[in-house]
């Protein structure tokens, strides 16, 4: 009894010095494993101790393992001592085209507190050698498997970038999901082409907004080349315009005095009408016997004042071949005669 006192108090002695507490932080959790126990078998606990906690239990016999179960981020930049490396530890693929590119890639991933103990039983014995051992081979090789897919051309569309870290991160979660690890997000950064190739994308985007430059220059003057025509078919549609109403005008003018001219032309006509019918009137009344002496009044009125000559029957001159010579010689004759 005495031996078997003095054996616990030295357990409890040793007990005192090397601890029999344990603790988590707020964002890890425990795992023991156990070395010895009379009660339990040897190995890791599958029981995980929660975040934010104190534990009891004797620590000689049982190893003690903390995992951060908070997200996490995995960088695999070019810039030296930027990412979880030093040096350039950016991830290079090929595209479908057969160009080189070296892309900075951010992987944010978490531990599932479930799954602790497995990853302590098979993967390691902290975060840091569970992403190391895990999370960093398999995305290096699930993100290049997805990036390889595209061309040259499409790593420059921005919503292509984003489908191809959906997929890749879709792809990264249906293999560490089983072991543990779930994946929240995969970001491509900043992405190199070789030298070559760059300066030819340069050039070929230089080419590019020249033709863009151009295309734009040539449907401006294309649409000012339209402002003028339309600014000309208006200026001719004034001019035809006004000359339509010119024309109208002189139409008018044309038509008020042809309207003038037969006013008139049936006035002198209807007058020239109204006087033959008059004249012929006068000839029917001077046809007859009214007619006739009014013929002997006018001749008379025409006759009067004027100096009568009458010439003796018998002479021998006929009235109708008078030679007036001849007949002023008769006259004179006769009047020295008388």
């Amino acid at each position: 009894m005495r031996r078997l006192l003095a054996v616990v108090t030295l357990i409890f002695i040793a007990t005192l010095g090397t601890g029999c507490t344990a603790s988590t932080e707020s964002t890890e959790v425990g795992v023991r494993t156990n070395k010895w126990s009379p009660l339990a078998a040897r190995g890791v606990v599958d029981d995980i101790y929660p975040q934010g906690g104190t534990y009891f239990f004797f620590r000689p016999l049982s190893d003690w393992h903390v995992f951060d179960v908070g997200l996490q981020n995995l960088e695999m930049l070019r810039e030296s001592g930027e990412g979880s490396r030093t040096g350039d530890d950016s991830l290079r693929f090929k595209t479908v085209d057969g160009n080189d590119i070296s892309v900075n890639v951010t992987i944010a991933w978490t531990i599932e507190p479930q799954q602790a103990p497995y990853l302590l039983r098979f993967v390691g014995s902290s975060t840091r050698e569970v992403e190391e051992k895990l999370v960093r081979p398999v995305s290096r090789t699930v993100v290049r498997d997805v990036l390889n897919q595209l061309t040259s051309e499409e790593y420059y569309r921005a919503e292509r970038r984003f489908e191809m870290g959906e997929a890749a991160m879709l792809r990264l979660n249906a293999v560490l999901n089983s072991e543990g690890v779930l994946v929240e997000n995969v970001l491509l950064g900043e992405h190199r082409f070789n030298t070559t190739y760059e300066q030819t994308i340069r050039d070929k985007k230089v080419a590019e907004q020249e033709a863009s430059r151009l295309t734009s220059e040539t449907r401006a003057a294309v649409e000012e080349m339209a402002r003028d025509l339309e600014r000309a078919k208006g200026g001719v549609g004034q001019k035809i315009e006004e000359a339509r109403g010119e024309a109208s005008k002189r139409q008018l003018d044309a038509d008020a005095l042809y309207f003038e001219r037969q006013q008139q032309a049936e006035a002198i006509l209807s007058e020239k009408q109204a006087r033959a019918e008059g004249l012929t009137e006068r000839a029917r009344a001077m046809s007859g016997s009214g007619g006739r002496a009014m013929v002997k009044l006018k001749i008379a009125e025409a006759l009067k004042g004027k100096k009568i000559i009458f010439i003796p029957a018998g002479t021998g001159m006929d009235l109708r071949q008078t030679n007036v010579n001849e007949l002023l010689q008769v006259y004179g004759a006769k009047s020295i005669g008388q």
